[in-house]
């Protein structure tokens, strides 16, 4: 379910939190589903279940998941989070066409790119255009 990098720099937490970010908003993880326990995450990532304690917290103050006393962590609604996301994600997109249109890029090269990847579901087009 969850695999971790240990070459990249980002901290062990928010890569956990990460993964678990992306199956809550895909619906991956369905809201009110019950979080892996904390001791079960840390025996299966082989590391210190207070980095998976971080993690949950990480995810509750983002409002991922939620606490029940007794029963552990449960995943919440993630309608209002995928909203904010694709707010925050068009917002980006807004920002990086600007920064585009400064340094000359057309329409029709930007258009070309996002035909690209929805054509073909190809994430590295970037490295493609340089």
């Amino acid at each position: 379910m969850i695999s971790i990098d240990y070459q990249s720099k980002l901290p062990l937490y928010e890569q956990i939190a990460q993964k678990f970010q992306t199956l809550i908003l895909k619906g991956a993880l369905p809201p009110d589903a019950q979080m892996p326990s904390v001791r079960t995450m840390a025996v299966e990532l082989s590391i210190n279940p207070n980095t998976i304690q971080k993690a949950y917290s990480l995810l509750e103050q983002q409002g991922y998941i939620y606490p029940v006393k007794g029963r552990g962590n449960f995943v919440s609604d993630s309608s209002a989070l995928v909203r904010q996301e694709k707010k925050s994600l068009l917002e980006d997109v807004r920002q990086l066409i600007q920064e585009g249109k400064e340094l000359g890029v057309r329409q029709t090269e930007f258009i070309q790119v996002i035909d690209r990847i929805y054509r073909k579901g190809d994430s590295n087009d970037r490295a493609k255009e340089c």
